[in-house]
């Protein structure tokens, strides 16, 4: 059983990226991130905290190795997915049971951040180099529907 998950929290661990083999196939790559999910409610000038829970998300994709490294602890992110219920047992060999989220996306969300500084597109000229080489902008802005020409 599993339900549309969308929620808000912090990051509160160092991410855990993992690889598996896959026989022949590419192996496949999962990055765990602990989440804590706040419900902030304001009261007299400040937030309180009031029914915030911890889970473990997910997120299974090939750029989970290079992600492990962007995710930090304390960082903001919004994390989309589903919440899926796991059964296992302890050391004890009691049932327990965890609802854990799997990640279709994890955003970082500004709170906190000091830059972004984004790599370049493979195979893809600048927009400066574009712009020397053909003395044209690297691109032209769009029209919008229902515009007129003159607009």
């Amino acid at each position: 059983m599993s339900t549309f998950f969308v929620g808000e929290g912090n990051i509160g661990s160092a991410p855990e990226f993992q690889e598996f083999a896959s026989g022949n196939d590419e192996p496949r790559r999962l990055l765990r991130l602990n989440v804590y999910f706040d419900n902030p409610i304001p009261r007299e000038g400040s937030y309180e905290d009031r029914g915030g829970y911890w889970a473990p998300v997910e997120l299974w994709h090939r750029e989970a190795e290079h992600w492990s490294t962007l995710y930090q602890k304390g960082m903001r992110v919004l994390v989309e997915g589903r919440t899926v219920r796991d059964e296992w047992e302890d050391s004890e060999d009691n049932a327990r049971v965890t609802f854990k989220i799997e990640a279709r996306r994890v955003g970082i969300l500004p709170h906190r951040v000091h830059s972004v500084v984004m790599r370049e597109r493979s195979g893809e000229p600048a927009a400066s180099q574009n712009t020397e080489q053909t003395g044209l902008p690297a691109s032209k802005p769009k029209k919008r529907r229902g515009q007129s020409p003159a607009d």
